[in-house]
């Protein structure tokens, strides 16, 4: 029976950053929502106006701290048959039979500046020099407009079937996941029975 081996959790930068970048901006709109609120309040206006006003504005602050935890919830993880893929809203299995092959290349090559939108380049630009592993695959596990609801713009470099992976130690990550995939199931050698012979059976002096 094939033993289960899996390689270390590996946090997808992409969504680190991304939420490091949104949650203060949405952490600051749920407290001036408050601050509105009160706002309403002290002007001796309708009690449902600061109410609603106040219950969004928790409802902002509570979004917030929901991204804050679940910022680094985002990974990689490689197994002996295949390649978990695990995001907020997603979890894959990319199966090593999918996998043609896999190469690194940094940030700033596979998204050039001019090529990508301002809102995509000020997330870019500061992981420009980082190395990121293309897994180039035969074909996608589920649709790419699946992929294109769940997964960041800059897990994909063109039309081709592949995912960006960008994570802190890509040389380890890019080790493991070649040795495990090339490994295959890791199954053990069969255990080397006796052998039984005609000279075995003779009596000893």
């Amino acid at each position: 029976m094939a033993r289960s081996r899996s390689g270390r959790r590996y946090a997808l930068v992409i969504y680190t950053v991304m939420i490091n970048r949104w949650w203060p901006a949405v952490f600051t709109l749920g407290l001036a929502m408050l601050g509105f609120a009160w706002s309403i309040r002290f002007r001796g206006m309708e009690s449902w106006r600061w109410t609603a006003a106040a219950g969004l504005g928790a409802a902002i602050l509570f979004l917030a701290l929901i991204m804050l935890t679940i910022r680094k919830s985002a990974y990689v993880q490689p197994f002996n048959d295949h390649l978990r893929l695990v995001t907020p809203f997603l979890r894959l299995n990319v199966s090593y039979k999918r996998i043609h092959k896999t190469s690194s290349v940094t940030m700033g090559a596979l998204f050039p500046p001019k090529s990508v939108s301002s809102w995509r380049a000020g997330i870019v630009g500061p992981l420009s020099k980082m190395t990121a592993v293309v897994v180039d695959l035969n074909a996608y596990p589920v649709s790419r407009a699946v992929l294109n609801f769940f997964l960041s713009p800059l897990f994909f470099k063109d039309r081709t079937a592949h995912f960006v992976i960008l994570v802190d130690d890509w040389m380890r990550f890019s080790a493991e996941l070649e040795s495990l995939r090339v490994g295959g199931d890791g199954e053990s050698p069969p255990e080397r029975q006796p052998v039984s012979s005609i000279l075995s059976k003779l009596p000893r002096k």
